[in-house]
């Protein structure tokens, strides 16, 4: 166990993939939400948009979305997230075009759990919203997506478990989360092997199980009688 932990840096790899979880997290919902109002939206072209967004990236490899943020965006297009004169560019780029990929990724499925719980929602509520003058934006506001968020903690959790253990597809453009560091003690260590994936084991139960518990409590709490 020491020779793993001082060969190898085991805690910035998993505080690594602590940053891709939380910062994906709240990227994936601004924009879930956002597509979920599109979807929702009683223009045609918009509702077509959203469509069309979550049918994309919903049934597109994860894999595949990683690989294009870096081959396409940074090394075709020339799009760079970070300063290109710094001395840790590439590391600093990379993770932001794995933020890119997982947010774009996982953002399909906040919309459809919203959608999800924007069903919950009976449908004299937003006719309700609607017969005292309330424009579609206020209704959102005001009235279907605090009930939606509500009803859809469950899927959400769901969602966010995911993007958790997805953070390891982003090894692949080189970003040194835990994932990254199992494939190098496979490589310099491999008779730490099966040490090294009981730790990696242990690390994700770690961030996955209080989660799971936390938002399976939320939601019971939040479970509105009809």
């Amino acid at each position: 166990m020491n020779a793993l932990f001082s060969q190898f840096d085991l805690w910035s790899a998993f505080w690594m993939t602590i940053k891709l979880t939380v910062i994906g997290a709240i990227g994936s919902l601004i924009l879930g939400t956002l597509v979920a109002v599109l979807r929702l939206s009683p223009v045609r072209m918009l509702r077509a948009a959203g469509t069309a967004y979550v049918t994309v990236f919903r049934n597109t490899p994860l894999t595949l979305i990683v690989f294009a943020c870096s081959l396409v965006l940074w090394q075709t297009l020339g799009i760079t997230l970070a300063n290109d004169h710094s001395r840790d560019f590439f590391t600093v780029n990379n993770f932001r075009l794995a933020l890119v990929a997982l947010i774009v990724y996982h953002a399909s499925f906040v919309c459809e759990a919203l959608r999800s719980g924007v069903n919950t929602i009976p449908l004299g509520q937003a006719e309700a919203a609607r017969s005292i003058g309330l424009t579609f934006t206020q209704s959102l506001r005001e009235v279907v997506l605090p009930q939606a968020f509500r009803g859809a903690v469950t899927p959400l959790g769901n969602t966010l478990i995911a993007l958790t253990k997805n953070t390891t597809v982003v090894m692949t453009i080189g970003v040194a989360e835990l994932a990254y560091q199992l494939a190098r003690i496979n490589e310099f260590r491999s008779d730490l092997l099966n040490l090294a994936f009981a730790v990696m084991a242990m690390l994700f139960v770690i961030l996955t199980v209080p989660v799971g518990i936390f938002l399976n409590t939320f939601s019971k709490r939040l479970a509105v009688k009809r």
